[in-house]
C-alpha cells in the first residue's frame, strides 16, 4: 500500500534555495529506504511550499520535524503554517528515540578512523541554544545525557552558538584528540561560519564533524520512524 509523508525543515530566509534543494535530496534518499512511499519535502523559509505540500498529504500523514529541539517552531509555526491539515506531526529529529544510539555509533566509527582510543578522546556538542528560551539548550543537554549514557568512557561537553556556555568557552583548552559534532539537523551559516570561527578563536586542535542530521545513515534512522509511526 502505497503511503505519503512530509519532512520539513527550518531553512534559511535570507538564501531559501540551497537548503530546499538539499532537503528534497534528504527526503530522496530516505524514499530508497521506503519505495512504496511518496517522501515530500518543505522548508519554513521557502515561500508557499510547506502549504503547497501539506495540502497534497492524505489524512493523518506523518510529518517528521528535521529539527533538534521541541521549541516555538515546531510547536508554534510548523502547526500554523500547515492550515489544519490532518496530519500527525512527530517528534522531531531532537528526540527521535534512535538518534543517541545511531549518533554514538557514527562517534564510535568516526573515532576508529582516526585510530583513537574512546576513553582517551573527548566530544563536543555544538549546539544552537537560544537567548529567547530554554527549548534549545534543554534539547541539547537531554541528547548529551543520552549520549553519555551510551558512551560512558567517553567526556563529552557542550557549547552554545546563542548563549553560555559558548561554543568558543567549551572548546577552549580541550586536547587533541577531541571530536566536535555540530547538534543541527541542516547545515547552515552557524555550522559552515559561526562554529568554526569559534573553534579558530579557542586554538581548538581536534576535528570538526559534519552536523548531525546531514550524515548519510540519518536517512535510514528517519525512514525507520516514519515507519513506526504508520
Amino acid at each position: 500500500m502505497s503511503r505519503e509523508a512530509l519532512i520539513v525543515a527550518h531553512g534559511q530566509p535570507s538564501a531559501p534555495v540551497p537548503p530546499e534543494l538539499w532537503l528534497m535530496g534528504f527526503a530522496e534518499a530516505v524514499r530508497k529506504h521506503l519505495p512504496d512511499w511518496t517522501i515530500r519535502a518543505a522548508t519554513l523559509a521557502m515561500p508557499e511550499a510547506l502549504e503547497r505540500e501539506a495540502a497534497a498529504l492524505p489524512p493523518n500523514a506523518p510529518v517528521f520535524p528535521m529539527f533538534m529541539a521541541d521549541g516555538w517552531f515546531v510547536g508554534k509555526v510548523l502547526p500554523r503554517r500547515l492550515n489544519g491539515a490532518e496530519v500527525t506531526i512527530l517528534p522531531p529529529l531532537g528526540f527521535d528515540p534512535n538518534l543517541p544510539g545511531f549518533a554514538a555509533q557514527l562517534v564510535k566509527d568516526a573515532l576508529t578512523a582516526r585510530g583513537w582510543a574512546l576513553s582517551e578522546s573527548r566530544l563536543l556538542l555544538a549546539a544552537h541554544g537560544s537567548a529567547k528560551g530554554p527549548k534549545a539548550a534543554e534539547s541539547a543537554n537531554a541528547f548529551e545525557a543520552a549520549l553519555a549514557a551510551q558512551l560512558p568512557d567517553l567526556p563529552i561537553s557542550v557549547g552554545f552558538v546563542e548563549e553560555a556556555p559558548f561554543v568558543e568557552e567549551a572548546a577552549r583548552d580541550l586536547p587533541p584528540q577531541t571530536l566536535c559534532l555540530p547538534f543541527f539537523a541542516l547545515e547552515g551559516d552557524h555550522c559552515r561560519e559561526d562554529i568554526p570561527e569559534a573553534l579558530t578563536k579557542a586554538a581548538f586542535s581536534g576535528d570538526l564533524l559534519p552536523p548531525l542530521g546531514t550524515w548519510p545513515q540519518v536517512a535510514q534512522m528517519v525512514a525507520q520512524s516514519l515507519k513506526d509511526a504508520a
